[in-house]
C-alpha cells in the first residue's frame, strides 16, 4: 500500500522530500536514489500521470498542488501523460543498482517507460 513507509523522517519532510523527487522525476524522466524511496515515488508518479490523463481543470489544480514546478505540471498534461494515453498502469520502471559507498544502502533507478 503506498504512502506507508515512514524512511525516517517526520511527516512534513517526508513528504516535501516525496514532492520533490516526483517533481524531478517528471522533470528529467529518470533518478537514482535508494529503493524504499523509488517504491513510493513509483506509486505517487503513476497516481500524477492518471491525473494528467484526465485533462481537466480539476486535475491540473490538484497536480498544482503536489507538483513544486509550473513547467512540470504544464510538461506532464502536455507530453508525459497523452504518451501513455492507452496504458493503464505502470508507466515506471525500478532497476536495483547494489549498494551505496557510503552507508550501504540499496540504490535504484527510477525512470519514465
Amino acid at each position: 500500500m503506498p504512502g506507508t513507509r515512514k524512511l525516517g523522517r517526520p511527516t512534513d519532510h517526508r513528504r516535501a522530500m516525496l514532492r520533490a523527487l516526483v517533481t524531478y522525476l517528471l522533470e528529467k524522466g529518470t533518478i537514482e536514489t535508494t529503493v524504499y524511496r523509488a517504491k513510493e515515488v513509483r506509486a505517487i508518479a503513476d497516481k500524477m500521470i492518471t491525473l494528467g490523463k484526465t485533462n481537466t481543470l480539476a486535475a491540473k489544480r490538484q497536480a498544482m498542488a503536489f507538483i513544486t514546478k509550473e513547467d512540470v505540471v504544464k510538461k506532464l498534461f502536455d507530453e508525459i501523460a497523452p504518451k501513455y494515453a492507452d496504458r493503464q498502469g505502470g508507466y515506471t520502471q525500478i532497476f536495483k543498482t547494489g549498494p551505496r559507498r557510503g552507508d550501504a544502502a540499496e540504490m535504484a533507478i527510477i525512470k519514465l517507460i
